[in-house]
């Protein structure tokens, strides 16, 4: 067998974290993705994966109500501080936020049109908004109660509001009413109790309501009389009807033709309740007939706290025919679907979507394919995940505490197998195929901390508990499709530690058992009978984990100590310490055939080893709490990971596709390369610029722009290169400018290429570059010393031009300036000639005194003169 290649790096491929925390949700129009409230902060969330798309980080405001625009691009939400506000869902920016209630807002509802939104508040009052305006159109009061449920009609003809309160009223509303008395059409009063849930009809005549009295009423809004009341001997939460040409109407077109009572006239109404039982129920208002309930509920609780964990808290119908979502006490969605067979259709529970996992205590994968995943939190069941869609496939429901471990195994007949060991001091086998339990092993007298199933012939797993004894469990004989759990009967026990045993494992030829304790010690220990091997001692503090190379004859060690030991079973000697982490080590897995292994620990790392090198290859950090989780495929060798954060992260192994993306990489930089070669010699400049920009080049680009400064149009050509730039190219840009202007041989490079930037860049686009402010603050010195640089060498100039002007030197002139004022020229020279012609022949005639005088007094003239060619040649 060829050795495996090692890894040297690993990438999240698959995050699952918490996205509902309970309180208001909201479905898109499409059914594609759902808003839910996490706390102060709002979540997108996808609808097939659970992924969170994106999040709205609130102010720390509790939310309280939650509404979409028709068109889903508009995002309304309102919390305890009583703003409301407005969300644009591209951006994910608050546009516009008001404060109108004078308590919190507990309900949302958006015009059929988008420009209108109704709030029901604490405060007893209906308020309409303008959504563009952000001003109150509709002030409606009469509620004596918390209003907690508000409705448009959803026919934008009629100008229909309806509200739900406390004070176990309905109303409806004339929003074209002018009278204030006359604003309030009907008021429906046939509740004893609070109004938990209102919803109309397909044809918008028909109004539900439901409430805390256990009934369901149904109103005809042709004259606003309520036409019937269904009992429903259960607290309702939430009421949506049934429409037409969906595969709940065909489902309940069936039902309704095995139903014994004869159909009335007049036109029925079908709808579904859930409320406090967890089971959904579909019903026909004429006659007050349940078409159909659910045998059991699919909400799991335990006998110790089932009131606070059963039933549902709201459900709405999803379109495009997704089914029906329903939302449970302890933050799940449940989507219900129709499935035709071939005698006849049922209601199945086609996906569970977990909110929030609490804290996740252990993990494995399950089967030969590896595409489920077993977790266990801090719950008495443990949940199933498909690997792909992160979505609960099912959930095993049996401990009565929270499950602490849990391992699994594929049998010799196929099926899956999972042993889980909980707090409740029991034992349970899993068939994971049948998703029954069909074991029960009762005799620790503490916490089952550590399970661990045979490797290689799979009829026996071991268990370590807080009682500080190990066992090993028998499952000769057991029926894997057995309907009922039975008895599990231990082969052996001992008397394994001082303390609490943390974790076991088993050889991969089923003859050792190792396990680790609170007594900072690991024993080794042989099969079937216990017999002592070895005690590995050696480590500071606690030992959370144990486990034996796939291929030598050494355990490797977990501990609290911050370090991973390697020792020889042999002996009992350590062969490797491995330090790194700063915390505690909680878990650490081989991978690679034994020559690599993973750790992660306290400090929320997780860590790629390799043994031969001792050598932490890469860390990852995605986790924020505690890891306690880590489960590693044996196939696939992807690794799984979860903690005290409530996260679940999935590890894909990466080495390959970053060597390819690098070798890809690499070529596609020497292709642009060469391009940017050719371009320079094409003198392209534009595109030689924009190239050297895309490979990261920028002595390349510097030598582009002083290519271009030396050039007689530099100016075009440089504004020509600017403006084919990116936003990020113009980051850069800024950053190789700040790096040139602190050269003094660059500088003048960078100087005149920030002139034109800022030439061509409007200040508004110039403010909206990322970093744009740290790298004017590296820009702005050296342009201040360079230009008192320049200063200082414009005024040592006058010295030199006053000493050329008493020199009598005239500096030579351009050919332009030439050519221009040539005639000017010649007309002074002409004058100073005749002027010395007159002069010599005064001082013919004149004394020497005189001539020397007349002589000073030409030169004078003469300076003049030149003086003046002067000023009007720059003049020109």
């Amino acid at each position: 067998m060829a050795p495996h290649s090692l890894k040297k790096n690993y990438k999240c491929a698959r995050s699952l974290k918490q996205f509902y925390g309970g309180g208001p949700f909201i479905v898109s129009s499409d059914g594609s993705f759902i808003v839910c409230a996490c706390g102060d902060s709002i979540n997108i969330v996808d609808a097939v994966d659970s992924s969170v798309k994106s999040t709205i980080e609130g102010e720390s405001d509790t939310l309280t109500a939650l509404a979409l625009s028709p068109d889903d691009k508009l995002l309304f939400s309102a919390g305890h501080s009583r703003q409301i506000r407005v969300w644009d869902l591209e951006t994910l920016k608050c546009i516009r936020t008001w404060k109108g209630h004078e308590g919190p807002v507990m309900g949302m509802a958006v015009h059929a049109s988008g420009g209108l939104l109704a709030t029901a508040g604490a405060d007893r009052k209906v308020l309409v908004w303008d959504v563009d305006g952000g001003f109150c159109t509709h002030y409606f009061k009469g509620h004596k109660g918390v209003v907690s449920s508000v409705l448009f009609h959803p026919d934008v003809d009629k100008n229909i509001l309806i509200s739900g309160s406390d004070d176990a009223t309905v109303r409806v509303w004339d929003l074209m009413a002018k009278n204030t008395e006359k604003k309030c059409l009907a008021i429906l009063d046939k509740h004893f109790s609070a109004v938990t849930c209102i919803a109309l009809s397909e044809d918008g005549w028909t109004l539900l309501s439901a409430g805390r009295d256990k009934v369901v009423n149904v109103w005809d809004l042709h004259d606003y009389s309520c036409k019937t009341t269904v009992a429903t001997y259960e607290v309702l939460e939430a009421v949506t009807p049934v429409s037409s040409g969906s595969p709940f109407a065909s489902f309940v077109t069936s039902l309704d033709k095995k139903s014994k009572k004869k159909k009335t006239p007049s036109q029925e109404t079908h709808f579904i309740t859930l409320g406090e039982r967890g089971v959904v129920r579909i019903w026909k208002s004429e006659g007050s007939v349940c078409l159909y309930e659910q045998k059991s509920s699919d909400i799991t609780v335990s006998s110790d706290d089932e009131e606070s964990k059963r039933g549902f808290t709201a459900a709405a119908m999803l379109p495009s025919d997704r089914g029906l979502l329903c939302v449970t006490a302890d933050q799940q969605f449940f989507i219900y679907s129709v499935v035709e067979n071939e005698e006849e259709s049922e209601l199945v529970l086609s996906k569970r979507l977990v909110g929030y996992n609490e804290e996740i205590s252990d993990m494995k994968f399950l089967g030969d394919e590896e595409q489920f995943l077993a977790v266990a939190t801090n719950l008495e069941e443990v949940r199933v995940y498909d690997v792909e869609t992160m979505s609960c496939s099912y959930v095993l429901a049996g401990h009565k505490e929270v499950v602490l471990s849990l391992d699994t195994c594929v049998s010799s007949s196929g099926n899956v197998l999972i042993v889980t060991g909980s707090k409740d001091k029991t034992v349970r086998l899993w068939n994971a195929t049948s998703q029954s339990c069909i074991g029960v092993g009762t005799g620790h007298n503490g916490d089952i901390l550590a399970v661990a199933f045979a490797k290689k012939s799979f009829n026996f797993f071991v268990s370590g508990s807080g009682d500080r004894t190990l066992k090993v469990w028998s499952l000769d004989g057991i029926s894997e499709d057995s309907e009922e759990p039975i008895n599990l009967k231990t082969r052996s026990v001992v008397a394994a530690h001082d303390k609490d045993i943390n974790s076991v494992a088993v050889a991969r030829n089923d003859s050792l058992v190792c396990t680790g304790s609170e007594d900072r010690t690991a024993s080794i220990w042989r099969l079937p009978d216990l017999v002592h091997v070895v005690t590995l001692k050696g480590h500071k503090r606690r030992i959370f984990s144990v486990e034996f190379s796939p291929v030598d004859q050494c355990v490797m060690t977990a501990s609290g100590d911050k370090t991973v030991k390697i020792w020889a079973i042999s002996d009992g000697s350590c062969l490797k310490t491995f330090e790194g982490h700063t915390s505690s080590v909680l878990r650490a897995s081989f991978i690679t055939d034994g020559t690599q292994f993973v750790s992660c620990g306290a400090d929320g790392l997780l860590k790629l080893w390799n043994v031969n090198t001792s050598e932490c290859i890469a860390t990852y950090d995605q986790h924020e709490d505690k890891v306690w989780a880590l489960a590693v495929g044996k196939k696939t060798e992807m690794v799984a990971t979860g903690g005290g954060d409530a996260v679940i992260n999935l590890w894909h192994d990466s080495t390959a596709s970053d060597k390819e993306d690098e070798f890809r990489k690499e070529e596609e930089t020497i292709l642009r390369g060469q391009e940017l070669e050719n371009a320079v010699l094409d003198a392209e400049y534009t595109k030689a610029i924009r190239l050297a920009f895309e490979l990261r080049r920028p002595h390349k680009v510097y030598e582009l722009f002083a290519g271009l400064c030396k050039k007689r149009e530099s100016d075009d050509q440089i504004v020509k290169a600017l403006q084919g730039l990116e936003k990020e190219e113009f980051r850069l840009l800024f950053e190789y400018l700040r790096e040139w202007n602190t050269k003094p041989n660059r500088c003048h490079i960078a100087q005149f290429v920030l002139y034109q930037t800022f030439n061509i860049l409007p200040p508004t686009e110039i403010v909206q570059v990322k970093g744009i402010g740290e790298l004017l603050e590296g820009l702005i010195p050296y342009s201040q010393r360079h230009f008192n640089r320049m200063d200082r060498f414009v005024r040592s100039s006058f010295l030199l031009d006053y000493t050329l002007g008493e020199m009598s030197v005239i500096d030579p002139e351009t050919e332009t300036e030439y050519r221009k004022d040539k005639k000017m020229e010649e007309e002074v020279i002409a004058s100073v000639s005749a002027m010395e012609q007159d002069s010599e022949g005064v001082d013919q005639k004149t004394p020497s005194r005189k001539r020397k005088s007349q002589k000073s007094k030409d030169k004078s003239n003469k300076k003049r003169l030149v003086a003046e060619a002067n000023g009007n040649v720059i003049a020109a």
